[in-house]
């Protein structure tokens, strides 16, 4: 049974229509969409002098305001990530040196803490627009970006390095060039897995939100107006009604980026599914269904698919294939000896001034006593993926074996991944210091609540790349129960739950910086751990053990993906590729 990308063609439009009522619709969306943005971006020009706070107010009125703002730097911060991704991911893929570098690279990048990116970045941000707010808001947007991009690069990556051969085949058959292929076949291909991606990177931001909007570094406290403000300013006072007033706010803000985006980008994402072109459901999303009425829109869609020929056929416009080096193999191989060594050269001599500064500001036996708080960090983590791995991977394949009980479940997923931890951390607090709980063992769950949809995401992705006429086969061939799952289902889904496991693993560490340290009005848990010293530190402004703790922290997140989790991917990409 032929297999082929299918796509869903909306009816074309002819030159000249006259605009609809549904075109008047659409208008006053768009325009109430940006009006909302616009008005978010001027506030970020607003002049602002290091030291003097900005008055965060809690009365319910100002959190639409509030709510405007952070969905737009989270919106900015998404572009970027789209930018990187689509730049960096391509080149880790196609070559074996850049893979090298850029895959570790990414690895650490990915487990460095968001308050260690704030500490080193908020100094430069407002050295770079002095006496301006945009100082701050840049620094801010920088630490959302960090905490959507990794996500979607290995996303990207994965799906690039497990394209089906029988894809290049076809390829090869129509003569595509290095550049119409990767446009034509790869990025087709690569769509459903990184659209669910970016929901959950997108998601992943709102746990970060508030540290990225009410900073703290070097003893001093800025304020972005912003939902994430407005929920650090109620945990500090331990006001319980602007507690609820913001889960209602951010209720309402996810319900609507989920009507008024990421539901038509999944229904147009169907379109590029491996499946037969009867089995493609029909668009559901109510957005899509009205856009795809709109005159106007039909003849954008003329315009935009000319200008995409063009850059795709010209040959102005046309990339030259990659083509095997002609050099000598000798020559080549100097070239990735002189490589590797200028890599190791270069991690070296970083290492070296990285150990120079902590050594002359922390003794040996504290730089000890760090690495054994890593190891009890990193056996939470483990412990944390592990569970989480038996609970959502039968799950997440279920649901997306079902596209009907997809579109019904995944906002509900998409809200429980977006909401915040930190607006659970004052009942648990309460809790804790009620019954007299071990804050060791009650604080460790919250390391993972924010990471954990990392995998069902990339599971519910994978599930749902799974070609129709292999399910049928597997059907017909009466295979069921356990063999069902050791043949098709967890094969099927093996590199999407590695790739999810990934950056799971790697929030968790993130993430323990906020799960080790709990507070609600005056009460403060400290659990012990690499998080809490981060955050203590971070706090104070002590960056030689700051960059002990980020260093510790991102040492052994790489030798864990190098040893476990590269390992683990290198076997899927080999074994588990779907041709």
């Amino acid at each position: 049974m032929m297999r082929q990308i299918s796509y869903y063609q909306a009816p074309e439009a002819e030159i000249g229509s006259k605009p609809n009522r549904w075109d008047i619709i659409a208008l006053f969306l768009i325009l109430g969409v940006f009006a909302a943005l616009a008005w978010a971006a001027t506030q970020m020009k607003a002049p602002y002098q290091v030291g003097h706070p900005l008055p965060i107010s809690l009365d319910p009125s100002a959190l639409p305001g509030y709510a405007a703002k952070t969905v737009l730097r989270m919106f900015i911060a998404l572009l970027f990530s789209f930018l990187v991704t689509f730049t960096i991911a391509p080149i880790a893929a196609k070559s074996r040196q850049a893979e090298k570098l850029l895959i570790p690279l990414i690895d650490i990048l990915q487990s460095v803490p968001i308050l260690g990116m704030l500490s080193i970045t908020i100094v430069l941000f407002i050295q770079l627009f002095p006496n301006s707010l945009i100082g701050p808001e840049c620094a801010a947007i920088f630490a959302i970006f960090t905490s959507q991009v990794w996500n979607m690069i290995l996303s990207f990556y994965q799906s690039l390095r497990t394209t089906p051969k029988e894809l290049y085949e076809t390829a090869a058959m129509f003569h595509l060039s290095f550049w119409q292929r990767f446009w034509r076949i790869e990025v087709p291909y690569a769509i459903p897995g990184l659209l669910w991606n970016t929901m959950v990177s997108m998601s992943a931001g709102w746990f970060f939100v508030v540290a990225s909007e009410a900073i703290s570094v070097s003893n001093q406290e800025i304020m972005l107006p912003g939902i994430g403000s407005y929920i650090r300013v109620a945990i500090t006072e331990g006001n319980l009604p602007a507690m609820y007033y913001a889960i209602i706010a951010m209720l309402i803000v996810i319900f609507l980026y989920d009507q008024l985006l990421f539901r038509p980008l999944l229904t147009w994402g169907e379109r590029f599914k491996m499946d037969r072109v009867d089995d493609i459901h029909p668009p559901r999303a109510w957005v899509y269904q009205l856009l795809t009425k709109t005159n106007w829109l039909k003849f954008i869609q003329i315009i935009c698919r000319e200008i995409s020929e063009f850059c795709l056929n010209s040959p102005h416009c046309k990339m030259p294939s990659l083509h095997k080096s002609t050099l000598h193999t000798r020559y080549s191989k100097v070239f990735i000896w002189f490589w590797n060594g200028l890599l190791v050269f270069g991690v070296i001599c970083s290492s070296v001034l990285l150990w120079n500064f902590i050594t002359k500001a922390v003794s040996c036996v504290e730089i000890r006593h760090v690495f054994f708080l890593g190891m009890i960090t990193g056996l939470k983590v483990t412990i944390l993926i592990i569970i989480t791995s038996l609970i959502w991977v039968p799950i997440g394949i279920l649901i997306g074996l079902r596209p009907e009980a997809s579109r019904f479940i995944q906002p509900i997923i998409q809200f429980l991944a977006a909401f915040p931890a930190n607006l659970i951390y004052p009942l648990i607090v309460t809790v804790i210091i009620r019954y007299h709980l071990n804050v060791e063992i009650w604080s460790t769950p919250l390391m993972v609540i924010g990471t954990q949809w990392y995998i069902l995401f990339n599971i519910i992705a994978g599930a749902a790349t799974i070609p129709n006429d292999l399910r049928l086969v597997t059907k017909n061939l009466g295979v069921k129960n356990w063999l069902w799952w050791k043949r098709l289902a967890l094969p099927a889904t093996f590199p999407y739950y590695v790739t999810g496991s990934i950056t799971a693993a790697a929030g968790c560490w993130n993430a323990s910086i906020v799960a080790d340290v709990l507070e609600w009005g005056p009460h403060k848990l400290v659990a012990t751990g690499l998080g809490s010293y981060i955050s203590q530190y971070t706090t104070s402004g002590d960056f030689p053990r700051i960059a002990l703790g980020i260093g510790v922290m991102s040492f052994y997140v790489l030798v864990i993906n190098h040893l476990v989790w590269r390992r683990l991917y290198n076997y899927a990409a080999s074994r588990f590729t779907m041709e």
